[in-house]
């Protein structure tokens, strides 16, 4: 295979889910892994770094505990260290950072022309604008990780953009959804956790259980495609066999479908535009029930939150994801009830003023606002309570 399909990888986020699976791909493949990048010091990211010595390494936060003598000159700490990562020339840069953290490093991969694979959402919603001049003026690539838009990335590849009628990503539900009998108010953290489908971390969970995981993916397929929110619609698949959706202006509708496995959009990101063979177990369409609904957005409000930040444009979309990581952690640490996470953002959209996104400051500061006036929300919910 030709072509940047075999650059060498750097990984950011190493040591999380996406980071695994896109190492355990990465060497399956035979592609050399050129960096290796994690928020802190950690006994996986040392591993990682005596596993690949060829690898340059980066820690976000300064060590709280010395390292390993071996590794002293190869460790690089700071922020900067991780953006220098992303700007090694002619990789394959992916990007599964958790959190607004992850923004910079997108923007450096893209400025520097590389390839970014990418799997830190925080880049489109706090960040969308910039990602996109970062894009056009560097030269990169930009491709979806994410599952529902690695789908939709490959129904509309060969197509053109006017041919588009609309995308329909595809909701698990969560584990809520199928159930209108259980008293929302009442659900627990381990309720909210319990995800059908998905072995995801707790946020992502939990995100998945009020549909605020959906509405980000709402915003993000309108940066990743270049959509109008009116071309972006919403349906609940409990089985999470199709990804998603893409009908086209002649009513002809792809789908691109699988069972659940984060390996395959890793896969096809490092890879494209060629295929390369994967150990997946084939799909047995006789074993699997195609089943869907539309959301119930009274019981679920999040995903209309998602709609109305979109189009609010400039720092909606940032504003939106701080005061839902606020909410969430607030919920994990029970003080607040599961139906009071899309309150908090609810009211966090309205206490901060529109604003735009031109620079990497504008939107690291919508992020902070989004924090603080989340906060604030937070203890209102909880001085109410116990009053």
């Amino acid at each position: 295979m030709d072509g940047p399909a075999l650059t060498p990888i750097v990984v950011l986020g190493a040591t999380g889910s996406i980071g695994r699976q896109t190492l355990e791909v990465a060497d399956r493949l035979d592609r050399a892994v050129l960096g290796l990048a994690s928020g802190s010091l950690s006994n996986e990211i040392v591993d990682l770094a005596h596993r690949y010595p060829g690898a340059r390494v980066a820690v976000a936060r300064l060590p709280d505990r010395p390292i390993d003598t071996t590794l002293e000159r190869r460790i690089e700490f700071g922020p900067d260290a991780v953006a220098a990562l992303a700007r090694l020339p002619e990789a394959t840069v992916v990007n599964g950072i958790v959190g607004a953290a992850g923004l910079e490093p997108s923007l450096a991969a893209l400025e520097s022309g590389n390839r970014l694979a990418l799997a830190n959402k925080e880049s489109l919603l706090v960040g969308g604008p910039l990602v996109l001049s970062a894009l056009e003026s560097g030269g990169g690539e930009l491709l979806p990780v994410d599952s529902e838009h690695s789908a939709i990335w490959q129904c509309i590849e060969g197509e053109s953009d006017e041919e588009i009628r609309r995308v329909i990503l595809t909701a698990s539900g969560g584990p809520f959804h199928a159930h209108p009998e259980i008293d929302l108010e009442r659900v627990s953290v381990a309720d909210a956790l319990a995800h059908p489908t998905w072995d995801m971390g707790e946020r992502i969970s939990i995100d998945s259980a009020t549909l605020m995981n959906k509405a980000f993916e709402v915003i993000e397929a309108h940066f990743l495609f270049t959509l109008g929110y009116d071309q972006i619609d919403v349906v609940i698949h409990p089985g999470s066999f199709v990804h998603s959706f893409v009908e086209f202006v002649d009513g002809v509708v792809k789908a691109e479908m699988g069972s659940p496995d984060m390996r395959k959009p890793i896969q096809r990101a490092l890879t494209w535009p060629g295929r390369m063979a994967a150990p997946t177990v084939p799909i047995d369409l006789m074993e699997i029930a195609l089943t869907f609904s539309a959301p119930d957005r009274e019981r679920f409000p999040a995903l209309d939150l998602g709609y109305e930040a979109g189009r609010r444009g400039g720092n909606g979309p940032a504003v939106l994801n701080a005061a839902d990581e606020v909410a969430v952690e607030a919920f994990l640490d029970r003080r607040i009830r599961f139906t009071e996470i899309v309150e908090v953002v609810a009211g966090t959209l309205d206490a901060v003023p529109p604003a735009p996104i031109s620079t990497l400051a504008d939107a690291l500061a919508a992020d902070a606002e989004g924090r603080a006036a989340a906060t604030e929300a937070v203890a209102l919910a909880e001085s109410l309570r116990y009053r």
